[in-house]
């Protein structure tokens, strides 16, 4: 993968590429980022435009250089400031539906539409040449959590890492997650999250790893009497140190102990301090051995936690890594007591360069495990469960994994013709990894067939980039289908015979929603196969929701064939709708119906409450 670094003189942006006819992500200097369109794709423009203004929720004034940002399948994002009135504009917009998102530091950033925390937005639908000018959107102000981070004396703790965490359905089980905003402890152990939404929060406080590391050293230096940073130097023993747990409030490493905090609009929960959990860390030493039994120099090795069980659905902190020598050996160090994933995989190395002026382009390029002699990329994982002592001879052995070659079939049409390139991914499904693993892609050839390199594990196929009015149908390896379920790749045996089939008979659902005897203008449809055993997959076809449009109309396209359940509800926060148990309990005022290939169904439904 390649990254390129833009900075002019007034704004700085990041541009990732990924590799061939991938999608391309835009971090301007705000950090938040935007989805730009695979190469290929060509863009439009037209006369229609939308206008409207940002107001503040408590004082109805104008908010003033708020950051308004639009999005849209045919369109660069764009993203304009607001004026002294509140007010934007965007201009030259083509026929189609575009979403809206407002931001300021200190309110809660919001989508068009949206009227309730963590409620998707709604579309603004336009036809060609029309002008919507009342795209007004409302900014509460965000609550703040603060307080002061201490030690286990009392001693305020600086650049330790304090996140707000919410619980969340994802990857196929409830888990705590960062809201996306976190703080930095000042020298006096202060913090401060600001622009949350109202909600349900943990607070937890991580250790960052350079800081770790540094208190780690001194604390080995003082222990033999040595007033240095050079702990090695000074020949300190290689046994557990201290340090400290990944940490909830009110101060324990057990997230069945965790306080929840409710924040209503605005509030600021002060106070909010607590000591970070001691711990003994340790070293754990080991070797890294390519397929070919050679050690492999250079791999970047990390102890990734992994997800806790039903009872325990917190994640802790972010892995410790290390790189191996050049005889495969490796040491991490400062490990917390856990369960993890040891991972060996290849890593991403930057190099830069300037032309002088105002452009700096960094490159980024993946090494090759065991170099050119260990013949080709490998990876491997083991289980790592780590108590207070130090560990040493822990070996993982990569694999080059499997490739998987095949073809993309179209069905109920001629092959479309695009210069927008398909791309294949078969990205992993293991659902009690911390880590988020990166999945192999590859994009599909002229004549329909692809070739994905170093699977491993469990894996599911998707295709992006799929040509307009064509929607994927099934997944099959040799004849069997794999779509939802995937394969699991236990060796590096070659799989071929992998059929991608797309169809251009895409389903449609699309109707109204009634409160009471009125038409309902502000809900989301949530729909859902009356499969329970289809809800539980970690990235599910078979679920979809939908908001009205200007109109109060919904539309949700691209189900697979088969029966489902529908339910219009007036509220219900981003992706609960993937939780078996709230599914369940819809299912019994939802209403019924199913779904050809290619059929346009319309329902009328009754808007009802969680």
């Amino acid at each position: 993968m390649r990254m390129i670094r833009l900075a002019a003189a007034i704004a700085l942006a990041t541009v990732f590429v990924t590799p061939a006819a991938a999608q391309i992500s835009v971090f301007p200097a705000n950090g938040e980022p935007m989805q730009m369109p695979p190469p290929g794709r060509q863009m439009k423009t037209g006369t229609g435009r939308i206008k409207g203004r940002l107001v503040a929720a408590d004082t109805g004034n104008p908010v003033r250089r708020g950051q308004v940002r639009l999005s849209g399948p045919d369109v660069m994002p764009k993203s304009v400031t607001t004026d002294n009135e509140g007010r934007f504009e965007f201009k030259d917009l083509p026929a189609g539906a575009f979403t809206i998102n407002a931001s300021k530091s200190g309110y809660v950033a919001v989508n068009f539409g949206q009227k309730r925390p963590f409620e998707p937005g709604r579309p603004i639908e336009l036809v060609e040449g029309q002008s919507v000018d009342n795209a007004d959107i409302t900014l509460p102000k965000g609550s703040v959590i603060a307080g002061r981070i201490m030690d286990e004396f009392g001693e305020p703790v600086a650049d330790t890492q304090v996140s707000a965490m919410r619980s969340t359905w994802s990857n196929g089980k409830r888990r705590l997650q960062p809201s996306g905003r976190t703080a930095t402890t000042n020298d006096l152990g202060q913090y401060r999250i600001y622009g949350l939404p109202p909600g349900d929060y943990y607070v937890s406080a991580t250790m960052r790893g350079d800081r770790a590391q540094e208190m780690m050293v001194t604390e080995m230096a003082a222990n033999v009497g040595v007033r240095t940073v050079s702990a090695v130097a000074a020949g300190v023993p290689e046994g557990p140190t201290a340090g400290y747990a990944p940490t909830y409030f009110p101060g324990t490493p057990n997230g069945n102990e965790a306080q929840k905090l409710t924040l209503a609009v605005g509030q600021e929960a002060q106070n909010t301090d607590f000591g970070l959990f001691p711990v003994r860390l340790v070293r754990v030493r080991g070797s890294v051995v390519s397929s070919e039994g050679r050690p492999v120099e250079g791999v970047m090795v990390s102890a990734a936690p992994r997800s806790a069980n039903e009872s325990n659905p917190l994640l802790f902190g972010g892995a410790s890594n290390a790189r191996t020598d050049t005889n495969g050996n490796f040491t991490l160090t400062g490990v917390a007591p856990g369960d993890y994933t040891l991972n060996a995989r290849t890593t991403q190395i930057f190099t830069t360069a300037g032309d002088g002026g105002n452009m700096t382009f960094t490159m980024m390029r993946s090494e090759v495990v065991g170099g050119a002699a260990g013949g080709g990329q490998e990876s491997g994982s083991i289980p790592l469960t780590v108590s207070g002592d130090d560990m040493s001879n822990v070996m993982i052995v990569t694999t080059k994994g499997a490739t998987a070659t095949g073809r993309v079939v179209y069905e109920g049409g001629s092959k479309p013709t695009t210069t927008n390139p398909i791309r294949i991914s078969a990205a992993s499904t293991d659902q009690d990894s911390a880590m988020t693993l990166v999945s192999g892609s590859s994009s599909v050839t002229p004549e329909g067939t692809f070739e994905i390199k170093g699977l491993a594990g469990p894996r599911i196929f998707r295709v992006s980039n799929i040509p307009s009015g064509w929607v994927l149908k099934a997944v099959k390896v040799n004849g069997t289908d794999i779509t939802d379920n995937g394969i699991d790749i236990k060796s590096a045996d070659a799989i071929s015979g992998v059929e991608v089939i797309l169809s251009s008979k895409v389903t449609e659902v699309k109707g109204s929603v009634k409160a009471g005897n009125d038409p309902a203008l502000d809900y989301t449809v949530v729909i859902f196969s009356d499969e329970p055993e289809k809800w539980r997959a970690p990235t599910s076809r078979h679920i979809a929701t939908g908001r009205p449009n200007q109109q109060g109309q919904f539309q949700v396209k691209n189900l697979p064939a088969g029966s489902y359940y529908a339910i219009a509800l007036e509220y219900i926060p981003q992706g609960e709708w993937n939780d078996p148990e709230i599914l369940e309990r819809l299912k019994t005022k939802a209403t019924s119906f199913s779904v050809t290939e290619g059929e346009v169904k319309t329902l009328d439904l009754k808007l009802d409450v969680m």
